[in-house]
């Protein structure tokens, strides 16, 4: 069973920065793709970014040039930096594997609160 713990979140101003981390025990992290995921207040869960296990990215174009997702297949380690934080960029961030109809269960999330 896939573990994934993540971490990092937090209160921010806006234009501020944090960086979240994912611990993700699975014998198998480094050859799935990988992914941060959001929900936002009231809105169901939406894809930010992902990384291939060759390290390809793609971002959802709101984050696109602020947001950096990487990952440490010696350590099964996702991270997403975030950089010029906006309110709306605010809500529980996840990891998981990509695509989203391959995943069963999900980490507890962590928190990003974005003030203006």
């Amino acid at each position: 069973q896939v573990q994934l713990v993540e971490s990092g979140g937090g209160l921010v101003q806006a234009g501020g920065s944090l960086r979240l981390s994912c611990a993700v025990s699975d014998q198998h992290f480094e050859i799935n793709t990988m992914a941060w995921y959001y929900r936002a207040p009231g809105n169901q869960r939406d894809w930010v970014a992902r990384i291939t296990p060759d390290e390809r990215t793609r971002y959802k174009d709101s984050v696109e040039g602020r947001f950096t997702i990487s990952r440490d297949n010696a350590k099964n380690t996702v991270s997403l930096q975030m950089n010029n934080l906006k309110p709306e960029d605010a809500g529980v961030y996840y990891c998981n594997i990509w695509p989203p109809t391959r995943i069963s269960d999900w980490g507890q999330g962590t928190q990003v609160t974005v003030s203006s």
